[in-house]
């Protein structure tokens, strides 16, 4: 059955050695010229007389099939015909040795379709571009999605992991390579923090150093308005990073020990572990109570506790979400939390107090058993509204509601020191926290009045005065690498650094 194509071919040239009988008596007796096949297949347009070729399907010669290359298109109706009427006037003969405007139809044989026919190869012409394949051709601005191979950031350009983890401050360097000098109180102020619109927009409850010597010189600092924030507190003073994880006012917060995450609790009842670099949120556990206070447990830095407002702490699982032990008092709310031992035990803060005694206000809880050790540490007739623990020494201070500072024994039996006692700043019923220095020989403590007090930790003696704020300071945190560097916040939103 032969097979109709119709090909047009406005650009077709006359061959002077083909006479006007040569190829039609050619293809009449079954021989096919590959002259002039290779010139019908190699050209971009063939033309053709449906009256002048005539294959013969029963042809010995096999040219392969081309139906992958060749597809049959859609003509017109009036340009198909039946192979035996006259050519009309607008189709033309090649071998009429006319240029021009040309078209026909050819009878082809079903023989020249069944076999594969190769196109000859043509060289590239100069100044031709070669075609790509679409799977090889990949824009510049795509990223590598391998991890093993990640695509490098272009130059001159930051990442968020070099803005906030970034290898060591130039300021902090100088000094991880010395030995620990004495501590020194600081004199003057250095930079305040975050400005009129970088500040935070309530009290900050809290500043802490990050504990890493390599990244000191990073800042965290919570605030009642729903906000923690990381600065750069050793050089531009700017803010790094701010975290919006809480719905409520964030009172808690403290840094893991590797400086990669940060340990939050608020007012909207939940404890959330966050990453420093990406500012993702890691972990969140509902308490279904208000978080005043959280910590990390020192040797196991999956588990953390949470206290507030509720006669119970939690203990936590960071790794399931779940609560692994719970430490039941009969106290109204837990206003610190504070481990000792290499977490053996710890130590919680009430405001459960009586008329006569406050046999509850401090109490010692066995970690693995959750089993009370003591809950007569403390007798005196006040609240103690944070705790602290001296990094050489085995001791720990109070602060009190009473203006001063008490020291305890941090073994059993914990035992109060009457003899030592630091005061001279005033409390007031704010939430003022307490800090020692690396080497443990100075103690600071914030003011309601906001200046900033500095002790000598072994004869109790009262240093310094610095009056830091207009507003009650409730934190200070000394530096653990820079001497003589502090810093501080208040209740009007402001963190200041001092050197």
């Amino acid at each position: 059955m032969s097979s109709l194509v119709a090909y047009d071919d406005s650009e077709s040239e006359d061959d002077p050695d083909q006479t006007e009988e040569g190829p039609s008596a050619s293809l009449q007796t079954g021989s096919f010229d590959k002259k002039a096949e290779v010139r019908m297949f190699t050209s971009s347009k063939v033309t053709a007389n449906p009256h002048s070729f005539t294959f013969n399907p029963d042809s010995s010669e096999r040219h392969g099939n081309v139906s992958d290359r060749i597809s049959p298109r859609p003509q017109p109706q009036s340009w198909i015909g039946t192979g035996t009427e006259e050519p009309e006037e607008h189709f033309r003969d090649p071998s009429a040795g006319t240029r021009g405007r040309t078209s026909s139809l050819r009878t082809l044989p079903q023989s020249l379709f069944s076999d594969g026919l190769k196109r000859p190869h043509r060289p590239v012409p100069p100044g031709v571009r070669p075609y790509v394949p679409k799977r090889q051709r990949r824009p510049p601005s795509v990223e590598t999605l391998d991890p093993k191979h990640p695509a490098e950031p272009e130059p001159g350009t930051q990442t968020r992991e070099s803005q906030i983890l970034s290898d060591v401050s130039d300021k902090v360097k100088p000094f991880l390579s010395q030995e620990p000098q004495a501590a020194g109180i600081p004199r003057r102020l250095l930079m305040s923090l975050g400005g009129p619109q970088g500040a935070h927009q309530g009290p900050v409850n809290t500043v802490q150093w990050c504990p890493v010597p390599q990244l000191s010189h990073l800042l965290l600092s919570a605030s009642m308005d729903k906000t923690f924030k990381v600065w750069d507190g050793a050089e531009s003073g700017r803010c790094l990073q701010v975290y919006s994880c809480h719905g409520g006012a964030v009172r808690a917060a403290c840094w893991s020990r590797c400086g990669k995450h940060l340990l939050t609790g608020s007012f909207d009842n939940t404890a959330v572990i966050t990453d420093v670099q990406t500012g993702q949120q890691l972990v969140k556990c509902d308490n279904q109570f208000r978080v005043m206070c959280a910590v990390l447990h020192p040797s196991s830095p999956d588990v953390f506790l949470c206290g507030g407002f509720s006669p119970l702490v939690k203990a936590w699982d960071s790794r399931c979400c779940k609560v692994v032990k719970v430490y039941r008092a009969g106290i109204q709310q837990t206003l610190d939390l504070l481990f000792l031992r290499a977490g053996l035990d710890f130590i919680t803060s009430s405001d459960c107090v009586s008329r006569d005694s406050a046999d509850r206000t401090l109490i010692a809880w066995d970690y693995q058993t959750t089993a009370k050790l003591s809950n007569q540490i403390y007798q005196e007739r006040f609240t103690c509204p944070s705790l602290a623990l001296h990094p050489v020494e085995e001791s720990f201070v109070a602060q009190t509601n009473g203006d001063y500072v008490a020291l305890f024994s941090s073994q059993q039996p914990y035992r109060m020191n009457k003899r030592r006692r630091y005061e001279g700043h005033k409390v007031e019923g704010y939430a003022v926290r307490c800090d020692f220095s690396p080497d443990g020989s100075l103690l600071a403590s914030g003011s309601s009045s906001g200046s900033v007090h500095f002790y000598d930790y072994h004869n109790a003696r009262l240093l310094q005065s610095l009056p830091a704020h207009r507003q009650p300071c409730l934190s200070v945190s000394q530096h653990p690498v820079l001497p003589s560097t502090a810093a501080t916040c208040d209740w009007a939103g402001e963190v200041k650094v001092w050197h």
